[in-house]
């Protein structure tokens, strides 16, 4: 596989991470239920989305 693409397919799915994370914390509804792991998928998930942005854009510049 090409290192663009790879680069590509980690970005849509850093992103789709970070929007699971960030759909749990929006719906949360007064409950019993941690939101450790919405809170986690949120900081993963938009840190794989800037590194893998970062590395696309420089990968497109050159």
């Amino acid at each position: 596989m090409e290192n663009k693409t790879r680069t590509v397919i980690t970005l849509v799915c850093s992103g789709l991470i970070f929007g699971a994370g960030l759909f749990r914390v929006l719906t949360e509804s007064i409950s019993s239920t941690s939101l450790f792991i919405p809170y986690v998928l949120l900081v993963t998930g938009l840190i794989g989305v800037i590194e893998n942005g970062v590395v696309l854009s420089k990968m497109t510049s050159k």
